[in-house]
C-alpha cells in the first residue's frame, strides 16, 4: 500500500469521480484508475462500484477504507504540526466555515488580527450553508465552523462567540410595525420569507417548529438565501421577515422596512465555534478560537421588545 494510493482513493471518494480526483492529484484518469486497482488487489475487495453512467459510490469496504484514509491523514497533520511545534515554528493550516454573513461581516476583523499573528499558517475561508458547515466539522474536512449554537448536534463541541439578536422585518406600514407587544401568534397570521429548505437546519429554536408545537398555521410565500433578498421582497409587500441576527444590515436599514428585535420570543442563542470533541488542537489552532471569544468579552445588550433598529 502506498501514500499515492490512498490519496487518490480518498480524493475519488471524497469527489465521487475518477475524473475530478485525477484532476485534483495532477495525474491522468488512467493512472489514478490503475493505483485504484492495485489497492483493491492488495486489499483483495472492491472499494468503489458504478451506479449508472457516471455516478460512482462506495462499497461496504471502500466506506470502511475511507474511515481508515480520513484517521491516518489527521494522524499525518498532527505529526507534521507537533513536529513544527518541536522546532518553535508556528506552519500549519487552519480550515474555516460558515455562511456568508459570518463571514462577510463578523470574520474580517478576526482574520486580520490571526494573519498578522500567524503569517505561516495557510489559511482557508469557505463560504457554505450551517448544514454543510455542520457536515464538514463532522467529518474532520475543517477544523473550525462557525454557526448557530441551537443547530449544533450534542456531539460537536461549541464556544461561544456573539449573541445572537433575531430581528423581524416588517414593511414600514405593516399592522406589526406599530404593535406594542408581538407574539409569535401574531407572527403566524401573515405570509412568511424565509430560508431555503438546504440553508437552514431546524431545531426546537426555529420558527417552523415553535409554530408546530403551538398547533398554529403559518404559510411560506417565499424562500430567500439572503437578507437582502429577502428584505426586498418585504418592501414590496410580499410577506415579513425574521433575521437570525443584527449584523450585516446596512443594505436592509436603506430600505422601506422596520426592523424589530423580537429574541423574547425565543430561547438565547449564540454565534459560536464549531469543533469537534476528539480533534486536539495545535496552539496555533487554538489561538483562533481565543481571537474570537477574546474580541466580543463585552456581554449581550438588553433589548425591550419594540426598540427599532436604525
Amino acid at each position: 500500500m502506498e501514500w499515492q494510493q490512498i490519496i487518490g482513493f480518498y480524493r475519488a471518494a471524497k469527489l465521487e469521480s475518477f475524473t475530478k480526483a485525477a484532476n485534483a492529484t495532477l495525474r491522468t484518469q488512467s493512472a489514478l484508475s490503475q493505483q485504484i486497482k492495485a489497492l483493491e488487489q492488495e486489499m483483495d475487495c472492491m472499494l468503489f462500484e458504478k451506479v449508472g453512467k457516471r455516478k460512482l459510490v462506495l462499497t461496504p469496504a471502500g466506506e470502511r477504507f475511507l474511515r481508515f484514509a480520513e484517521a491516518l491523514f489527521e494522524q499525518h497533520e498532527l505529526l507534521i504540526d507537533e513536529l513544527n511545534e518541536i522546532k518553535g515554528q508556528q506552519i500549519g493550516r487552519l480550515r474555516i466555515a460558515g455562511q456568508f454573513a459570518a463571514l462577510y461581516y463578523l470574520l474580517p476583523k478576526i482574520v486580520r488580527q490571526y494573519r498578522r499573528l500567524f503569517p505561516q499558517v495557510d489559511l482557508l475561508v469557505l463560504d457554505r450553508s450551517l448544514r454543510d458547515v455542520i457536515q464538514l466539522v463532522r467529518a474532520g474536512d475543517i477544523d473550525i465552523g462557525i454557526g448557530l449554537k441551537s443547530a449544533v448536534p450534542k456531539d460537536l463541541e461549541t464556544i461561544p462567540w456573539k449573541e445572537a439578536e433575531i430581528i423581524l422585518v416588517t414593511p414600514t406600514e405593516h399592522p406589526l410595525a406599530k404593535s406594542k407587544r408581538i407574539t409569535i401568534e401574531d407572527i403566524a397570521k401573515y405570509p412568511l420569507i424565509l430560508a431555503p429548505e438546504n440553508h437552514k437546519y431546524l431545531t426546537s429554536n426555529s420558527l417552523e417548529n415553535i409554530f408546530e408545537d403551538r398547533g398554529l398555521d403559518y404559510r411560506i410565500i417565499m424562500e430567500a438565501s439572503t437578507i437582502e433578498l429577502g428584505s426586498k421582497y418585504v418592501e414590496l409587500g410580499l410577506g415579513i421577515s425574521i433575521v437570525p441576527s443584527k449584523f450585516g444590515l446596512d443594505t436592509v436599514k436603506k430600505r422601506k422596512v422596520k426592523l424589530i428585535l423580537i429574541q423574547y420570543l425565543f430561547e438565547p442563542d449564540y454565534i459560536c465555534a464549531i469543533k469537534r470533541k476528539d480533534r486536539r488542537f495545535q496552539p496555533y489552532k487554538e489561538a483562533f478560537i481565543s481571537l474570537l471569544v477574546k474580541g466580543d468579552k463585552k456581554p449581550g445588550r438588553q433589548f425591550n421588545n419594540r426598540e427599532k433598529i436604525g
